[in-house]
């Protein structure tokens, strides 16, 4: 993806984000339970890697191997937050989202991310060992989320409340599958990424 293309696309998640934040407060909402939400956060960490990864092309430096295992983070985490909202939130009650926003954080950026990867492929050559560096965001997620709900009594989403998903076994059971989905996920962009051509620019 060209160094603009990277920069716009960060700068407008970017305000998508602060301006569904500006309504959450604005409702009275509490700002750490906005800042809980998987979605809010990966876009967050979406866009920081975009603006990053759009400055060291325009400085020329070449991307390491952890620039490339983030990168990797980032763009497995969004096309996980596009392929679970589609599974399972989609027809529901978004409450104040905005339309906009709910566009650009649960369908653009995901797939705004997935083409970075495969049109800009890591330099690195990375190997079965980075699964795991991709899987420590999304496992510590899921621990902080049912930590703290287990606390506030308030969970980000229905298939991780107790009460909502059938108990643990069901939050159990939607983990597992959510995991199982990371690491296809994981596993097909390892695989695009080594095995496309790669590209002077990162």
């Amino acid at each position: 993806m060209l160094i603009g293309g990277r920069l716009f696309f960060a700068l407008l998640t970017l305000v998508a984000v602060g301006t569904q934040l500006t309504v959450h407060i604005g409702l009275g909402f509490d700002p750490w339970n906005f800042f809980s939400y998987f979605t809010n956060l990966s876009n967050i960490f979406a866009s920081v890697v975009l603006l990053i990864s759009g400055y060291r092309v325009m400085v020329g430096k070449r991307p390491s191997e952890l620039d490339d295992a983030t990168r990797g983070t980032a763009t497995i985490a969004m096309a996980v937050v596009g392929l679970v909202f589609g599974a399972l939130l989609a027809g529901q009650d978004l409450g104040s989202l905005l339309p906009w926003v709910n566009f650009v954080v649960h369908y653009l950026m995901p797939v705004v991310m997935v083409a970075d990867w495969l049109f800009q492929p890591p330099r690195s050559r990375l190997t079965v060992k980075h699964l795991w560096y991709w899987l420590l965001y999304p496992v510590a997620y899921l621990v902080y989320s049912l930590v703290r709900g287990s606390f506030v009594n308030w969970y980000a989403y229905w298939f991780i409340d107790p009460m909502r998903a059938g108990g643990w076994g069901g939050v159990a059971v939607f983990a597992v599958a959510i995991s199982i989905g990371f690491l296809v996920v994981s596993l097909a962009m390892l695989g695009l990424g080594n095995k496309l051509e790669r590209q002077v620019s990162y």
